[in-house]
């Protein structure tokens, strides 16, 4: 269910400890975040997001660990488990001109820099400490994009437009896969041992 005015910025995966800590698999680019806005909204299938205040987070082993008002125990933690963690849109901090947030970019038209059609971004996923952006062509068929400055020249929210320029082959390795090859064919073989046709 899609909720307007917020943006998913995690999962909790489970309890951490016994004082009530929440084990949560971040989506922000920085785990800062947490620390810089009022409040955390937590939302279960089917329900509206509710309000919880933040007393502390740290970083662990590639998760987040936060500790909520009202959260003491593993036992409050573990009702929370499965929770998706949300923030109001107008709680994120203020970014530079010619920065976004990630979730901004999903639904634009991504293009080559002549203006070639490449696709959709639809979503994305970290890879080896960056982000790697799916994108969606008419036929289906994902591309899969490292979104790095190399890659990725010029992004117009206005418009809804990206422009890449993919690293040479990439886009012919998702678009036209080499076939699978055929499995050699093992010549019969004949009575007496002989293959098939010899004299």
């Amino acid at each position: 269910m899609k909720q307007t005015g917020f943006v998913l910025v995690g999962e909790i995966v489970k309890p951490h400890g016994i004082r009530g800590e929440l084990r949560v698999r971040s989506h922000a680019e920085s785990p800062e975040l947490f620390g810089l806005v009022p409040a955390i909204h937590l939302r279960e299938p089917g329900a509206k997001p509710a309000a919880r205040v933040i007393r502390s987070w740290r970083e662990h082993k590639g998760f987040v660990l936060l500790t909520l008002d009202g959260v003491t125990d593993r036992d409050g933690a573990e009702a929370l488990r499965g929770r998706e963690v949300l923030v109001r849109e107008a709680d994120l901090p203020d970014l530079d001109e010619d920065e976004h947030y990630l979730y901004q970019l999903m639904g634009c038209r991504v293009t080559l820099e002549d203006g070639s059609p490449v696709g959709v971004l639809e979503h994305f996923f970290e890879t080896a400490g960056q982000d790697t952006w799916v994108i969606v062509n008419e036929a289906g068929a994902e591309i899969l994009l490292p979104a790095v400055p190399e890659f990725v020249l010029d992004v117009d929210l206005d418009a809804g437009v990206i422009v890449v320029a993919p690293p040479e082959g990439l886009l012919d390795l998702y678009l036209n896969p080499e076939p699978p090859k055929a499995k050699p064919v093992r010549p019969r073989r004949g009575k007496g041992g002989k293959q098939a046709g010899t004299a």
